[in-house]
């Protein structure tokens, strides 16, 4: 039994694998210019083994502007839904997620900060603004949340929207006192947006998302374990009060990661890792991966809506998971009322 579910879910992850890379190469070709399939082909042969007759604008828009557009969606998707599947499983609280537990908000809070008090701001200088706000809202929840959180998983939810209307109430002040134009530009980015994503500019995501996904992997049986509560993990000899906090942390890290480069993008964390579970439960480590190539292909394909739903118009990627995920928190509560 344990072998077959286990063979269900590899197979899963190929099957998983295989479309993300098809709608990679699809997502390519959607956008403003005209661009077929089959010049997306052409062209990325032409990089890789130099054959094919190309343009040079259809390669500038495929090789410089869209496939780094794709993959910083598919690594931001990724990210977000691990944050909020490991926060769900270390707070026990199935409505944890790092947009409504304040930590995104800190993060656009600490970026725009970087952004308004710096004339140029670095590679560095914005990630560093972003993890600093999502660390201050991760320690603000907890405090508000008091000593019996672990018993009260609905006061720290409470906290944490608490704590987000707190730092988006700062980042609206800080827009309206800011410069019209400026405040325009950053008022898009801070709804979410992967206009930005250049080669360059890949590296920290990528690598951010993969090390806290070894990371994660690594504590697997210490973060399952708190899901059977504090005292029976104590008694296995794991450090819950630091776990817990180690974790909070390395999900503060993806969040600022991402929203420094792509802006607050809400909800992905909430919906990825209920779907995951609500599929294959949440015992195994191949459940990380497949929340996380699950949370990459969503994004991936809600950035093809934002690009392409309006003519000569691209929506903000944040708006559109809004939506989504606001339905879905709803439906979720509304499950849950009936089924107290």
């Amino acid at each position: 039994m344990i072998d077959a579910i286990f063979s269900l879910r590899f197979l899963l992850l190929i099957v998983l694998t295989v479309i993300i890379l098809l709608s990679g190469l699809f997502a390519t070709s959607f956008g403003a210019a005209n661009i077929s399939m089959l010049d997306v082909f052409t062209v990325l042969g032409h990089q890789a083994f130099s054959f094919g007759e190309i343009t040079a604008i259809k390669e500038r828009i495929i090789i410089e502007l869209r496939l780094p557009r794709v993959i910083l969606a598919f690594f931001a998707g990724a990210g977000l839904a691990l944050s909020g599947s490991v926060l769900q499983t270390v707070t026990r609280n199935p409505l944890a997620d790092p947009y409504l537990f304040g930590i995104s908000s800190g993060a656009s809070f600490g970026a725009v900060i970087a952004i308004t008090a710096f004339s140029t701001v670095g590679s560095f200088a914005l990630p560093v603004g972003a993890f600093i706000g999502s660390t201050i809202a991760v320690l603000l929840v907890l405090a508000m949340a008091g000593n019996r959180v672990n018993q009260q998983i609905e006061k720290m939810l409470l906290s944490g929207v608490a704590v987000s209307f707190m730092f988006s109430a700062g980042t609206s002040l800080i827009l309206y006192m800011g410069e019209p134009q400026a405040a325009a530009s950053v008022l898009f980015w801070t709804l979410g947006s992967f206009a930005r994503a250049q080669w360059d500019s890949l590296a920290m995501p990528v690598f951010t998302v993969l090390g806290c996904l070894v990371l994660f992997i690594g504590f697997k049986r210490q973060i399952n374990a708190v899901l059977a509560g504090d005292e029976s993990a104590q008694t296995l000899g794991i450090p819950v009060a630091r776990l817990r906090l180690f974790m909070l942390i390395l999900s503060s890290l993806i969040t600022a990661t991402i929203v420094a480069h792509c802006g607050g993008i809400g909800f992905v964390g909430l919906m990825i890792p209920h779907l995951v579970r609500l599929s294959l439960g949440s015992s195994s480590i191949g459940s990380l991966w497949i929340t996380a190539l699950v949370g990459g292909l969503f994004l991936v394909w809600v950035d093809v809506v934002a690009r392409t739903l309006l003519t000569n118009q691209e929506l903000p990627v944040g708006v559109i998971t809004s939506v989504i995920g606001s339905v879905f928190f709803l439906v979720i509560l509304t499950h849950r009322k009936k089924g107290s």
